[in-house]
């Protein structure tokens, strides 16, 4: 197939998949909630989004290109039991990898005021060929805590790896945030997070520390756009000068590490 067909084919895909994502955030309905399947104690939520930038923990894992993405909660609310998913398209430098689908698994409990989560995630891409490049699917244990006080949520994260992602070893992953409430049915949204990594070479670069700053606000029945600016202390040069069988496939790194403004629209169902 030659490179404008296969081009041709990636556009069309993608237009059809953002008018069905934008027909799912515009098609009215009732006010955003979760949905209570009566009689099995189950509460089910789903989230479709768009976003310009798709960042994990800083890094763009599109290479600054936009994303459609989705997310599925189900709970048990007896025993705080819960199983969900993740979906988004990807593209990582070096491999054909073009989506990530994720599967989640916890328990949530209220505990003196402090709402823990103590759960598990498989970050997957499957079908991905990484020419010689390390395996990206990875597996964290993560522990997340928060509270409410006043007008403000605070929250913590701290996640485990054995192997993160592209075999990187043990990863070691710190986040606390807050969101704020403010005039005008504003939030505003403070995170700052650091990942300590074994294998930094196998991963694409040195520990770091990211942040971000934004603003969240519910413009039309559960239809919320959220504004950020987010950067890490990951210099150009650092960040992914990825090697394979090829050489070096960027030996002066990526401009998916820098500071970014993004954009995410979606709608919680």
């Amino acid at each position: 197939m030659t490179s404008a067909l296969r081009t041709g084919r990636l556009v069309r895909s993608f237009l059809a998949t953002a008018f069905i994502a934008a027909a799912a955030l515009v098609v009215p309905a009732a006010p955003a909630s979760a949905i209570e399947v009566e009689g099995s104690g189950l509460t089910i939520a789903a989230t479709p989004a768009v976003t310009s930038n798709y960042l994990f923990r800083g890094i763009s894992q599109t290479r600054n290109r936009a994303a459609l993405q989705g997310t599925l909660d189900v709970q048990h609310d007896d025993t705080g039991l819960y199983i969900g998913a993740f979906i988004s398209n990807v593209s990582f430098l070096g491999t054909n990898a073009n989506m990530e689908i994720d599967g989640l698994f916890g328990y949530r409990r209220e505990i003196f005021g402090i709402t823990f989560d103590l759960g598990g995630v498989y970050y997957g891409y499957p079908a991905s060929d990484t020419h010689g490049l390390a395996v990206l699917d990875f597996f964290e244990g993560v522990l997340k805590a928060s509270k409410e006080i006043d007008m403000v949520k605070l929250m913590g994260t701290v996640a485990v790896s054995p192997n993160a992602f592209g075999r990187s070893g043990t990863g070691l992953y710190f986040e606390g945030g807050a969101d704020i409430k403010l005039p005008f049915d504003f939030v505003g949204n403070l995170r700052i997070g650091h990942w300590n990594l074994q294998k930094n070479v196998r991963f694409g670069t040195p520990d770091y520390t990211w942040g971000s700053v934004g603003v969240t606000r519910e413009l039309y029945e559960g239809i919320t756009l959220n504004v950020s600016w987010s950067s890490t202390d990951i210099s150009k040069r650092q960040c992914g000068p990825n090697s394979g069988p090829q050489g070096n496939l960027a030996p002066g790194g990526q401009h998916i590490c820098g500071s970014t403004f993004l954009a995410t629209l979606s709608r919680a169902f």
